[in-house]
């Protein structure tokens, strides 16, 4: 990348999506890599807690009245997204990279 250009790296939450993310903070949120810019604050909604809370409810309310309508087996058989969405169902979890991060919760059949 060219010296000055910014990378966000919005998932760094979630391990980061560059090579050379780690997570910083608002106080302290930017670092220089090879003379590139990264901004990888944890939490970015957390800055504007009001309006990231109105967007999350906008964009998810959608699939819960789905869900609610046509019940749990049907909504997964509707569309793959919605079904790799799953993380848990009957006290298993069913989502590979949740089971690894949490390796030693108690009474989880994986």
């Amino acid at each position: 990348m060219k010296k000055g250009a910014v990378l966000v790296d919005v998932s760094i939450d979630q391990g980061g999506c560059f090579a050379t993310s780690r997570p910083t903070t608002h106080s302290d949120p930017v670092f220089v890599v090879d003379g590139v810019v990264h901004y990888c604050v944890s939490n970015m909604p957390g800055a504007v807690g009001r309006t990231s809370s109105h967007a999350l409810c906008n964009a998810t309310l959608p699939y819960c009245r789905k869900l609610a309508g046509l019940g749990l087996d049907d909504f997964l058989r509707e569309n793959s997204g919605q079904a790799e969405a799953l993380n848990m169902r009957n006290g298993k979890i069913t989502c590979a990279a949740v089971a690894a991060a949490f390796p030693d919760l108690p009474n989880i059949r994986r």
